[in-house]
């Protein structure tokens, strides 16, 4: 991100010579916030506010770390109707998915502690071990310690399909290993922008545009806020937390992602985030069963 498309108000974790950084972007130039973002997400959001005014400027340095320092990252799912209609196809159990997209309560995963979120420009990890995998871009929430919404960060929540879609209980397997959440590069401020958000997905092959989609915040069945209380309902966070809403927009069934593409998430007025993409993991496919425990 060149200073010139860094948002007014966007906070970003930079690395330096003398090390990582946290910084504000206000009129044009970079400002040093005090402390990381854990200290910061732990103060009341009034507090928050007033410790970034008072961020004093700085040289913000070329690399880009992923924004977080401390914070876990969770997930919502189904929460869009195009979502739902897919991940039915996909399964084995399809009306759970009809089911929790009505429900009062929505799903809610753990999708990566801070130290594996994956930055701008690092490579988002595939599944060998799977057939069919998918990006999945959506708006990630930044609560404060209390729960409060702090700002919006673009996410990639990578996915893989077919082994959901195999059996439901396998959802941590296919949401949850190596390089499968990327975030950055910036968190803008919920009181420097106003939703609903366009969010648009690229996938580039070989240099030529392999799918493309796009869909608006404005059609996902969830607010924020309760979004947010579910998540904080039963667990506190003390560093703060990232929530992704879910995605609105998927590849057919006939797209699966391959190592060497390159996933864009954008989502305007809040940022870009772009990844390569390679393999993760070892296939253990065809070894003998062990049998049911």
């Amino acid at each position: 991100m060149s200073p010139a498309d860094v948002p007014q108000g966007a906070i970003r974790h930079v690395l330096t010579a003398d090390g990582d950084r946290w910084v504000v972007r206000r009129d044009g130039e970079d400002r040093l916030i005090e402390g990381g973002l854990a200290d910061l997400l732990a103060l009341p959001l009034d507090e928050a506010r007033a410790r970034l005014d008072a961020a004093t400027p700085t040289d913000a340095g070329t690399g880009v770390a992923a924004p977080v320092d401390l914070q876990e990252v969770w997930a919502a799912g189904v929460t869009y109707e195009r979502s739902r209609d897919e991940r039915m196809a996909e399964s084995t159990e399809a009306s759970i998915y009809d089911r929790v997209y009505v429900a009062e309560r929505p799903e809610v995963f753990f999708k990566a502690p801070a130290g594996r979120v994956v930055a701008p420009g690092e490579p988002v990890g595939i599944r060998v071990d799977s057939d069919w995998d998918v990006p999945e871009p959506e708006l990630g929430l930044v609560f404060t310690s209390r729960g409060e919404l702090f700002g919006y960060v673009p996410g990639n929540d990578m996915s893989s399909r077919s082994i959901e879609g195999d059996n439901p209980l396998y959802l941590p397997q296919a949401k949850v290993y190596e390089a499968a959440c990327a975030l950055g590069p910036a968190i803008v401020p919920a009181w420097e922008v106003e939703g609903p958000f366009d969010i648009r997905l690229e996938i580039e092959r070989d240099g030529a545009t392999a799918f493309e989609g796009t869909t608006s915040t404005s059609t996902i069945t969830r607010t924020a806020e309760d979004l947010g209380a579910w998540l904080f309902a039963a667990m506190p966070f003390p560093a703060g937390a990232v929530l992704l809403t879910g995605t609105g927009i998927v590849p057919p069934e006939s797209f699966t992602l391959a190592a060497g593409d390159v996933v864009r998430v954008t989502i305007d007025r809040v940022g870009v985030l772009e990844n390569p993409v390679r393999e993760v993991g070892t296939d253990l496919r065809g070894r003998a069963a062990g049998g049911a425990r």
